[in-house]
């Protein structure tokens, strides 16, 4: 049986991608679904070529952050040119490693669940690259963020990218949301692993949602949508603040 390095496919993807060489990704979804993506280069991208959604969210960070998902560093290094103190969290070594070499300061690797007190508090939980996504399906959602609730500070934000689903036409996505629909799971609760050469990484849940579907989620938890940056349908990030704090940006 390989080792949980050896099926590090995302983080040797990252690392053969920073040295230059020609990269292919795959996402393998789990009713077959296969698909190659070619956005790599944005893992690296600096903020001059980022989306306007994503300069836009920037605007939202305060404080310390934690950067769920941190991949390649993006976003970390980023915020620390600002002067932030950011915190990345991920599963992969070969990514942490990527963003230590690429001069991000503070990483770990570890699970979202598992988050606790020891890592300190923190004024920002940053989840950007769709990684709302990362809360894998609405119970763990509710659960996790009650959870930031003790983890944060009184004013704390999270800034979080999601996709709306729902715009497909494609009949392979319409089916695979009838599936979910079927076994008693929201449309976009999706099971994926990442495929690179001969690697497989494990398989993950990753949670995709509406705007509305994302405002229910957080309902109940003593956080609330505060504003939705990119308009409904497609890629959007929401703004989630605790009840009873404004708005706003920084």
């Amino acid at each position: 049986m390989k080792n949980a390095q050896t099926q590090d496919a995302f983080g040797l993807l990252l690392t053969h991608h920073f040295a230059g060489e020609s990269c292919n990704e795959f996402i393998e979804r789990d009713d077959g679904y296969l698909v190659a993506t070619d956005n790599l280069a944005a893992y690296f991208a600096p903020y001059s070529e980022w989306p306007p959604r994503f300069q836009r969210a920037m605007n939202y960070v305060r404080g310390r952050v934690l950067d769920v998902g941190v991949g390649a560093g993006r976003f970390a290094l980023y915020l620390q040119e600002l002067g932030h103190e950011v915190v990345g969290i991920d599963v992969s070594p070969g990514a942490l490693e990527v963003c230590r070499r690429r001069g991000v300061e503070n990483v770990h690797r570890l699970p979202f669940h598992k988050i606790d007190a020891s890592l300190g508090t923190f004024d920002t939980v940053l989840m950007m690259g769709n990684n709302f996504g990362l809360f894998a399906n609405p119970g763990r959602a509710k659960w996790m963020l009650r959870r930031l609730k003790s983890l944060t500070s009184e004013n704390a934000r999270i800034v979080a990218e999601s996709l709306d689903i729902y715009g497909t036409d494609k009949p392979e996505h319409l089916n695979y949301h009838a599936r979910n629909r079927d076994r008693g799971r929201m449309a976009g609760e999706i099971r994926l692993r990442v495929r690179y050469r001969e690697l497989i990484g494990d398989w993950f849940d990753y949670l995709m949602v509406s705007q509305s579907e994302m405002r229910e989620i957080v309902e109940g938890t003593g956080w609330r949508v505060a504003e939705f940056i990119g308009g409904a349908g497609g890629q959007y990030v929401g703004v989630i603040e605790k009840e009873g704090c404004s708005g706003g940006a920084r």
